[in-house]
C-alpha cells in the first residue's frame, strides 16, 4: 500500500514530467532508426520513471550471468554516445527536480529517487528493471 501511495505522490512531484522527458528521448532516437537501441533503453526507463517505488535498476549481466551486446564493449560505446546526446540533459533534469524537492522534508524521499534515476540516466544501456518482489536477489 505504501508503494502505491509513494508512486502516486511521485507522479505529482516530478515523476510524470521526467517520464515524459524520457519518452520524448525514446521517440527522437526511434525516429532516427539508427537510435533504436537507445530508444529501447529510454522507453524502458520512461516506464520505470513513471512508477519507480518497488522497482530498481540493475546490470543485465548481473541478472543473466553472461555478457551480451548491451553489457560489453558495444554497450560502453552506446552509453558514451547516449551520455553526450541525451543522458547529461536527463540527469540534469532529475538533479534539478531533486534539488527542488529536497527543500521540503516531505520531498526528500522523492529527491533521493530522482538522484538514483539521474545516475541511471548517465549510462542506461545494459540495465534492466526488476521488481522488489522478483525472484532475483543481488548477493
Amino acid at each position: 500500500m505504501m508503494r502505491l501511495f509513494g508512486n502516486i505522490l511521485w507522479i505529482i512531484f516530478g515523476g510524470a514530467e521526467m517520464a515524459l522527458c524520457w519518452a520524448v528521448a525514446a521517440l527522437i532516437f526511434a525516429l532516427s532508426i539508427v537510435g533504436l537501441p537507445w530508444a529501447r533503453s529510454a522507453a524502458t526507463i520512461a516506464w520505470f520513471t513513471i512508477w519507480p517505488f518497488g522497482r530498481y535498476a540493475v546490470e543485465r549481466e548481473t541478472v543473466t550471468g553472461e555478457e551480451d551486446l548491451g553489457t560489453g564493449t558495444l554497450g560502453f560505446v552506446g552509453n558514451v554516445i547516449w551520455f553526450l546526446l541525451a543522458g547529461i540533459w536527463l540527469a540534469i533534469g532529475h538533479v534539478f527536480t531533486a534539488a527542488l524537492l529536497a527543500l521540503t522534508i516531505i520531498g526528500i524521499p522523492f529527491a533521493i529517487q530522482h538522484l538514483k534515476i539521474a545516475k541511471l540516466a548517465l549510462a542506461p544501456i545494459g540495465k534492466t528493471i526488476l521488481d522488489d518482489d522478483s525472484q532475483f536477489s543481488i548477493q
